[in-house]
């Protein structure tokens, strides 16, 4: 059974910073390229970073570029989003995500690339 399990999450002022952290479990995690969306109430869910299996690709949203750094650690089975900085619109539900992938240095993006999804962890950041 494949698992994402999220963490990290919580509440912080304006300018702090977070560390979220995504366990893996039930698949052979070298092999999938990772991610991470966040969905706040009444918007789409949107991609805030990805990685590559070989995290020699990384992508960032506009939005966080230069603030947030997603790395991995696969022989942990985990990915990591280091989040600073923090704004109040950064508050969202954030998710992790795997994707099968047999291209070692490609990142991907798009929500429909996706396999599987964690149950989402909540980052509230206040003014």
């Amino acid at each position: 059974q494949v698992q994402l399990v999220e963490s990290g999450g919580g509440l912080v002022q304006a300018g702090g910073s977070l560390r979220l952290s995504c366990a893996a479990s039930g698949i052979a995690f070298s092999l999938y390229a990772m991610a991470w969306f966040r969905q706040s109430p009444g918007k789409e869910r949107e991609s805030v970073a990805a990685i590559s299996r070989s995290s020699g690709s990384t992508y960032y949203a506009d939005s966080v570029k230069g603030r947030f750094t997603i790395s991995r650690d696969n022989a942990k089975g985990t990915v990591y989003l280091q989040m600073n900085s923090l704004k109040p619109e950064d508050t969202a539900v954030y998710y992790c995500a795997a994707h099968r992938t047999y291209n070692s240095g490609n990142y991907y993006f798009s929500r429909d690339d996706y396999d599987y999804w964690g149950q989402g962890t909540q980052v509230t950041v206040s003014s």
